[in-house]
């Protein structure tokens, strides 16, 4: 059985890959709304995109809806459901509340996106470390067998985002981890919480890469990095500027 994230690199500090790890875990088993396979799927055309011609012409221009063509693919998932990945992956800054609500179907529910962007983010976070370090890039999990369980939060409500949140406050017994027993979270981290394994994703790395939900609202602290706090904010300042986040 393949051991993913066998670095053997020293100056990996040793949360990274056992992070890594329990991210791959995460996707490999079958979700609230999709199967592993399709989480899979969704992982490997989110590698598509980097390489996507069609991806690329439309980053170029001045409206992506302005390019016709079809993206570099090779998996059994649905044209809208590739072109979504695609979009999220090399375009997200130019999503819309709107280009969202017109992609919503029955079989494409607000959960199923929530659900595919967490695989979407966790992939390129984990690839840009390889890449960042010139490691060729991890080896995606195999498939867990089961189906998925299409358990929708019964305290998720509008709270301005695009997609319905669950605020700690609204949380089912169930998820009363979901927030690592914070009484309040930012909405950057609520904005998953429609899929709570989404949730889960964001916490694994982002505690890893960046900094604990408890550390992040300590400003005293860096979370034991060999960074001080101001630089760990400049470089995730920085970082974001890059890739045009605007939160």
């Amino acid at each position: 059985m393949n051991r993913h994230f066998e670095y053997t690199d020293p100056n990996i500090r040793e949360d990274l890959p056992e992070a890594y790890r329990k991210a791959w875990n995460v996707i490999a088993q079958p979700g609230f709304w999709w199967s592993a396979e399709d989480k899979i799927a969704i992982a490997e055309e989110s590698r598509n995109a980097t390489d996507c011609d069609f991806c690329h012409q439309r980053a170029e221009a001045l409206s992506p809806n302005s390019v016709k063509g079809s993206h570099h693919h090779s998996t059994n998932l649905s044209a809208n459901v590739v072109d979504v990945v695609h979009r999220i992956a090399r375009d997200a800054s130019r999503l819309s509340a709107n280009w969202l609500e017109g992609l919503f179907t029955e079989e494409f529910t607000d959960a199923h996106y929530v659900e595919l962007l967490g695989v979407v983010v966790a992939v390129i976070s984990v690839d840009n470390f390889h890449i960042g370090l010139g490691l060729p890039l991890e080896q995606l999990p195999s498939p867990l067998t089961g189906e998925p369980n299409r358990r929708r939060p019964s305290g998720a409500k509008p709270h301005g985002a695009w997609v319905p949140m669950v605020m700690p406050t609204d949380l089912e017994a169930i998820d009363n981890d979901m927030y690592d027993g914070m009484p309040e979270t930012g909405n950057v981290i609520a904005a998953m919480s429609l899929v709570p394994d989404s949730v889960k994703l964001l916490l694994i790395l982002s505690g890893a890469q960046y900094l604990a939900p408890r550390d992040v609202a300590n400003p005293a602290t860096n979370g034991g990095r060999a960074l001080n706090r101001s630089q760990i904010e400049f470089v995730a300042g920085r970082v974001s500027a890059h890739n045009q986040c605007f939160y």
